[in-house]
């Protein structure tokens, strides 16, 4: 990506410090996976994270913070020379989505709240609970920001084989696309519909949201044009492809079951970044006609 000439969103927080875990137990675990329904990135969201833990014998709970109290943890801002390079790059990227999103919602005649995107180290605190780093990134409603672990970028390299730059804004684009669902009120609409679903219901409506936060961070990446340069699109496609419920499942050494998908295919998350690249507008990112 071509970013020079980007200017660093000035809304972004790091946490730092740590503690043994955090939430409160039972009730805090699933709590927190409840508000996050949906505003996870594909690899190492809560609900990948608790099926592998069961899968490996593990108590989820432990992943999610059960027992040892909240971390303790301190949250500032500090100048951005101070920050790390992919740090720099995601606000670099953050900076960018908030120009595109608000012309968008300026050509609509609206306005345009960014989100905050706050790094932490391996366990965090966010506004639906505790946040760790085999949760992956993810965007929080309650407090309309977004987590992510920096770590995660090199397990998108090492584990993934996804490595680049467009990936990276691949990842914050996607998060900002579910901040787009929350102030546009179609997450509350599909959390709605999801209590009266049944669960293979629920999931394919969960795979819809998903995909159109995949749509949604490719019309930012077609809005900048100075952004995109070469690679750039097969970078994309390779994160996609890496991150589809088939991939993951099959990489676990388990046969793929469709209606337990909650992001979509490899096939579907690369179609859908695609279309937003191609069309580079957000109504052309209905992901929910059929479902």
């Amino acid at each position: 990506m071509r970013l020079d000439d980007e200017r660093e969103s000035s809304h972004f927080e790091v946490q730092s410090g740590s503690g043994g875990g955090g939430g409160g137990g039972l009730g805090g675990g699933l709590g927190l996976i409840g508000m996050l329904l949906g505003s996870r990135f594909g690899i190492g969201g809560i609900a990948i994270l608790v099926i592998g833990a069961m899968i490996l014998g593990i108590n989820p709970l432990s992943l999610l913070g059960g027992g040892g109290g909240a971390p303790q943890v301190q949250t500032g801002q500090p100048d951005v020379q101070a920050l790390t390079p992919v740090q720099r790059i995601s606000l670099q990227v953050l900076g960018s989505t908030e120009r595109r999103w608000a012309d968008i919602f300026q050509a609509e005649g609206q306005q345009y709240p960014p989100p905050t995107l706050v790094f932490y180290s391996q366990n965090g605190m966010s506004g639906c609970g505790a946040a760790q780093s085999a949760m992956g990134p993810f965007y929080c409603p309650a407090d309309q920001k977004i987590y992510i672990d920096t770590d995660f970028f090199n397990e998108m390299e090492t584990r993934f084989n996804a490595p680049g730059d467009f990936p990276i804004g691949y990842i914050i684009a996607h998060e900002v696309g579910h901040h787009i669902q929350t102030i546009t009120g179609t997450a509350e609409k599909v959390r709605a519909a999801q209590k009266r679903a049944s669960e293979a219901e629920g999931n394919a409506l969960q795979v819809a949201m998903e995909l159109q936060a995949d749509c949604y961070a490719g019309v930012w990446a077609a809005r900048d044009t100075n952004l995109m340069e070469a690679g750039d699109l097969e970078e994309g496609m390779r994160a996609a492809q890496a991150i589809g419920d088939d991939t993951l499942q099959k990489a676990a050494g388990r046969r793929p079951v469709p209606e337990s998908f909650t992001h979509g295919t490899a096939a579907q998350r690369m179609e859908w970044l695609r279309k937003g690249l191609d069309s580079g507008d957000p109504a052309q990112c209905d992901t929910f006609k059929g479902v």
